[in-house]
């Protein structure tokens, strides 16, 4: 193959030594006319090879492209085409037939997406690289263009296509990339496995949550939400942040939200809940910062009680768009220890949102984090739809991506205003006990009306009557004025529930065969599906049963 016309770019060619020795013929490329004459390498053809092998003004252009083992291409022209490759190119990808253009013969070039980048080469006359890219064969290249000028003035300029071959490295680099997508997808499996994998439906409340882990790295974050029936209709709504990530933030905030569900069990008020919350985290690492917001929604209210420990302000959007903020009262950070946490109240009437949320949400680097609640409330005031349409409109106005460098979680609670046939599946009625023989046959009385004109089954009208009758009993015998009886329907439970004013607990007992007493509590857990008890903010109690409804 002649390479007398790319002779500029590798000195030492046959054509240099005898532009040298005979000055008639064509004259040398200009790169040789800048060398000084007092380094000048031997340039006869004859020159003896030295000690470490032969020279490079020994060697041809071709011998020197040939003796590398990196596949090589020389093309030229505006077609690019073909006038070189090496044996490593032809070992590489098989034999190409000179003066072709690359188009045709060369389908690893733009397998290589490599001829744009060609012609880019040829106009700016620059070198150009691309990194590891892969042919359909499955090899991975690393490729340097670059321009080569002819010796001949009228000559047309070409590219020298220069290929390493860096297969091991990528696979070496999709590898580690797959295991560090295992990794994450592990920790967020075991973030998610610590959430609620379905949210508890209260009858009374429409509730999504969502939440999307920070970063790309496989640490675990400590964000959490819970929602908790307590039975009678009323409803717990826990949010809570772990600072920091890892798996040790990951295992605190399971152990705080395994502690909540408990103490939510003994249907304490928000602001005790979060006292004994405090101690358990005192205890369990004192160092890990954790903030925790508490609510508790009765429907019997219209608004939530609500308690937090650091946390941000919960948000209530009106049926109008009008947002409201609970601002007061917030107490320390879980963990501090010696502070009294108390409860506030914010109304949630019928059509109303709340949404309770981490700092993931409205925390960035560059802003305050006012500006960043701020922020939130506008994007609530126009959110509409179902809350989990609420959810993700949320997380896309505040700007939260895959990329976002926090966890966030967000929890919206809906309130529906309910009208027509769905307004007729939920009913409220109450009677005052003012004590006194005639108290219970009153309570059976208006028991029976109520559940007769709710259109209950015989037999479930039957059980009814019967719990709140033995409801009233009890609460004649131990507890004190004032006295209430209050009926609940929804679209899934028939609730009765007794109030007084003493705030002793009833306890479930095994009455024996001669006791006249301490059997009320046992038939009502018998025939009920669920009962509970409760102290209320005056000082008496509530003591509850439910029934499901067929069907």
């Amino acid at each position: 193959m002649n390479f007398t016309r790319w002779s500029a770019r590798f000195p030492g060619t046959q054509r240099r030594a005898a532009a040298r020795d005979d000055h008639s013929s064509v004259p040398a490329a200009r790169a040789e006319s800048v060398r000084p004459k007092a380094t000048a390498m031997p340039t006869d053809d004859t020159s003896e090879p030295s000690a470490h092998g032969p020279s490079p003004e020994a060697l041809s252009a071709g011998e020197l492209l040939g003796r590398l083992p990196a596949p090589v291409a020389l093309l030229h022209g505006p077609e690019h085409r073909i006038t070189y490759v090496n044996a490593a190119y032809t070992s590489a990808f098989g034999p190409r037939p000179s003066g072709v253009p690359a188009a045709e013969a060369m389908p690893e070039l733009a397998e290589l997406s490599l001829l744009p980048l060609m012609d880019q080469v040829l106009r700016s006359g620059t070198p150009r690289t691309v990194k590891s890219r892969k042919v359909l064969a499955g090899n991975s290249y690393t490729v340097t263009c670059t321009p080569v000028a002819t010796g001949d003035p009228d000559g047309e300029a070409g590219v020298l296509v220069y290929a390493t071959d860096v297969t091991d490295h990528a696979e070496a680099a999709e590898r580690l990339r797959a295991s560090e997508r295992r990794h994450r997808e592990t920790a967020v499996t075991l973030q998610r496995s610590l959430l609620p994998q379905d949210l508890e439906q209260p009858d009374d409340l429409r509730i999504a949550a969502t939440y999307q882990p920070g970063g790309t790295d496989a640490a675990v974050g400590g964000d959490w939400y819970d929602v908790i029936t307590l039975g009678a209709g009323r409803t717990a709504l826990v949010i809570g942040d772990v600072m920091g990530r890892g798996v040790r933030a990951a295992a605190v905030m399971g152990q705080l939200r395994t502690a909540v569900r408990a103490y939510a069990r003994l249907d304490l008020p928000p602001h005790e809940v979060l006292q004994l919350l405090d101690v358990l985290a005192a205890e369990i690492d004192a160092s890990q910062i954790a903030t925790c917001a508490y609510a508790v929604h009765d429907p019997n209210e219209g608004h939530l009680v609500y308690a937090s420990a650091g946390h941000l302000p919960i948000l209530v959007c009106d049926e109008d768009g009008t947002v409201h903020r609970a601002e007061d009262p917030t107490g320390p950070p879980l963990g501090t220890g010696g502070w009294v946490h108390t409860s506030g109240t914010i109304p949630l009437p019928p059509g109303s949102t709340a949404v309770l949320y981490t700092d993931g949400l409205v925390e960035r680097r560059s802003e305050d984090i006012d500006e960043g609640v701020a922020a939130l409330e506008r994007a609530l005031s126009g959110a509409k739809g179902s809350p989990q349409v609420v959810c993700d409109r949320l997380i896309r106005s505040l700007g939260v991506t895959a990329e976002h460098d926090d966890d966030v979680a967000v929890l919206v609670v809906q309130h529906p205003a309910r009208t027509g046939a769905s307004a007729e599946l939920f009913h409220n009625a109450s009677l005052e006990l003012l004590g006194g023989v005639e108290a219970a046959p009153r309570a059976r009385a208006f028991a029976t009306g109520v559940l007769a004109s709710w259109r209950f089954p015989m037999e479930l009208s039957d059980l009814g009557v019967l719990a709140a009758s033995e409801l009233v009993a009890n609460s004649l015998q131990h507890g004190t004025p004032p006295m209430r009886l209050g009926l609940r329907r929804t679209d899934r439970r028939l609730i009765i529930e007794v109030t007084d004013g003493d705030d002793h607990l009833p306890r479930r007992r095994r009455a024996e065969p001669a006791d006249e007493a301490g059997r009320g509590i046992s038939i009502v857990a018998t025939i009920a599906t669920s009962w509970g008890s409760r102290r209320t903010p005056g000082g008496g109690k509530a003591v509850w049963c439910e029934f499901a409804l067929p069907g």
